[in-house]
């Protein structure tokens, strides 16, 4: 005789009466982070900045699953700027380094969540081992389905708009595409993110009131969220939060 064995149960981020909280016909499909404040926090816990690092980690895969238990289907997060290649040398190592451990150690968590993950921003520029790891976790969770994770590495919203436009000059030079066809979701196509719309919400930690060059086409209607709450510190109760502000926001798309 066999025995059928369970699989233990997901960890539940929220409690029912939370969830009969939220309107479900007003929940964010597309939330975009920009987690901000791992140095910040270091300092505060008199560790290093590798050690800020390294808990901003932990916190991201846990917003994910948190996201995922409310039905949020992809999360973005802003995780290295083209604007960070100017940090000293050191971090931008430990950083990369960063990346390619966290892919390795939870592969598991994200096949057991259904976690697909997915990149924007030019990975030529990143070092060679952390591109072939961020290849080989992009197959393995490729058939995943519950949430997608998009990290944007090496991204900036700027430069995502000049390869747009190189793009399509290059199509038009080659009558793939024509002038007169040519407008805003034609240029939301070439864009990074076209495999997905653009973020009903962004949120920002660490009490920052700019965007950074982050998704600068995407976010132009999207309802934004700041907290002084530093990266690390960032539970499922303050994306809870942050959910729940959105809801009770009348969002007109310029309308009146």
């Amino acid at each position: 005789m066999t025995f059928a064995i369970e699989a233990p149960p997901k960890q539940q981020y929220f409690s029912i009466d939370q969830k009969l909280r939220l309107n479900e016909r007003k929940k964010p499909q597309h939330i975009a982070f920009i987690p901000d404040g791992n140095r910040r926090w270091a300092v505060s816990q008199t560790t290093t900045t590798d050690e800020g690092h390294r808990y901003g980690g932990d916190t991201l895969i846990e917003t994910v699953k948190a996201a995922r238990e409310l039905d949020v289907k992809v999360v973005t997060f802003y995780l290295f700027s083209t604007e960070n290649w100017g940090r000293p040398s050191e971090e931008i190592a430990a950083l990369m380094w960063l990346l390619y451990t966290f892919l390795q150690e939870q592969l598991s968590t994200m096949l057991e969540y259904g976690i697909r993950v997915s990149t924007i921003g030019e990975l030529s520029a990143l070092p060679e081992y952390v591109q072939t790891q961020i290849a080989e976790t992009k197959e393995s969770t490729k058939s995943c389905c519950d949430i997608e994770m998009v990290m944007a590495l090496n991204y900036g919203g700027r430069d995502e708009i000049c390869r747009a436009i190189c793009k399509i000059v290059s199509d038009c030079k080659e009558g793939k595409l024509s002038d007169v066809d040519i407008d805003e979701a034609a240029v939301s196509s070439y864009l990074d993110t076209a495999a997905w719309g653009d973020p009903d919400l962004l949120i920002r930690t660490s009490g920052e009131m700019r965007i950074s060059n982050y998704l600068l086409w995407q976010i132009s209607y999207s309802e934004i969220y700041s907290t002084e709450v530093l990266w690390p510190d960032f539970t499922s109760e303050h994306l809870f939060d942050a959910i729940e502000n959105f809801q009770m926001r009348q969002r007109r798309l310029g309308k009146t």
